[in-house]
C-alpha cells in the first residue's frame, strides 16, 4: 500500500505514526495491496480555502475527503478480485483537531488518528448524513480506533530480495 502523508501544516505532527494508521486501516478494510492514498497535513488558511472552495462554508474544518476510484472495502474472503487503484486525498487541519482535541477528552495526536480514520471511510464510501449511516460508520471508526490504539496488527515485513 502506498501512503503518502504530506506535512504543510507546521505542526510538529508524527508522520511515520500517520503513515501506519493509514496502512493498517487500508489493510483491516480488505483494500488490494496496490492500492494508493494521499494525506495533507495543512495550515488552518488552507483548509479555509479547500472547505469554501469544495464545501461552500466558510472558515477552517477538521477533515475532508476527496475520493478518486471508487474503492470499496474488500470481502472477508476476497484476495484476488480486489480492485487496486487510487483511493483518494485526505486534507487534515491539525490546528483545528488541537483545539477540538480538549472537547473530545483526549490528545491532539488521537484526535489526527481518529480525524484520518473518519476520512478514509468516507473515501471508501461511508457517511453519517442519516442515522443508520451514522451509527454504522461511527461504529465502524470506534472498533478501527481500539484496535490501532490496542496494537493494531504490525506491518508485514519487507519481502526479501535475496
Amino acid at each position: 500500500m502506498n501512503v503518502d502523508v504530506l506535512d504543510e501544516s507546521g505542526a510538529d505532527s508524527d508522520v511515520v505514526a500517520l503513515t501506519q494508521l493509514c496502512r493498517f486501516v487500508m489493510r483491516r478494510m480488505r483494500l488490494h495491496p496496490a492500492t494508493e492514498l494521499t494525506v495533507r497535513l495543512v495550515d488552518a488558511d488552507t483548509m479555509a480555502v479547500l472547505n469554501k472552495q469544495w464545501m461552500g462554508q466558510d472558515g477552517p474544518t477538521d477533515v475532508l475527503s476527496f475520493p478518486m476510484d471508487e474503492l470499496t472495502p474488500g470481502a472477508d474472503d476476497a484476495t484476488d478480485d480486489q480492485e487496486s487503484g487510487y483511493l483518494g486525498d485526505i486534507a487534515v487541519c491539525p490546528q483545528v483537531a488541537g483545539q477540538q482535541a480538549p472537547a473530545a477528552g483526549h490528545s491532539t495526536s488521537d484526535e489526527l488518528q481518529l480525524l484520518i480514520v473518519h476520512g478514509i471511510l468516507h473515501l471508501l464510501g461511508y457517511d453519517h448524513a442519516t442515522p443508520d449511516e451514522h451509527r454504522e460508520m461511527f461504529g465502524v471508526q470506534g472498533r478501527l480506533l481500539l484496535e490501532w490504539q490496542r496494537g493494531g496488527d504490525p506491518e508485514p515485513a519487507p519481502a526479501s530480495t535475496s
